[in-house]
């Protein structure tokens, strides 16, 4: 995976409810495994921004809810801090679900802002998005 220009803080249990951006058909999902992750051993994996993720949908259309769905988080409520000093923090924790392994979205459109570093790591969830901060 291509690495992001930040300076990427776990925000994000194994567990977290976090909300479906995008027009899937998912509204809440729960995080359940952190792609390529690498953590020592006997310590849980945790998620941070423009990570891949395995997500479970708790609510949403009936053909989707109990299935799991690749993902990538698009927002972070635990600030983290860029190269150029800034910090940045969202109102709540937020991740688009995965077509397939390539990084196409599910979804048409993404509501909400989503971070530059998404963008950086993975352009196609970019392009739909309403505004990148």
């Amino acid at each position: 995976m291509k690495p992001i220009s930040a300076k990427g803080t776990l925000g994000m249990n194994l567990g977290a409810k976090m909300i479906a951006a995008g027009n899937s058909g998912a509204k809440i999902v729960r995080l359940v495994a952190v792609k390529k992750a690498k953590a020592k051993k006997g310590k849980q994996t945790a998620a941070k921004i423009a990570d891949w993720v395995k997500v479970s949908v708790r609510k949403g259309i009936p053909d989707m809810k109990g299935k799991v769905f690749d993902a990538v988080v698009v927002r972070q409520k635990k600030p983290y801090r860029r190269l150029n000093g800034e910090r940045i923090a969202f109102g709540d924790n937020a991740v688009a679900i995965l077509k397939d392994e390539k990084g196409n979205p599910k979804a048409t459109q993404i509501k909400g802002p989503i971070a530059r570093e998404v963008l950086e790591r993975w352009p196609q969830v970019a392009k739909i998005a309403s505004i990148v901060v």
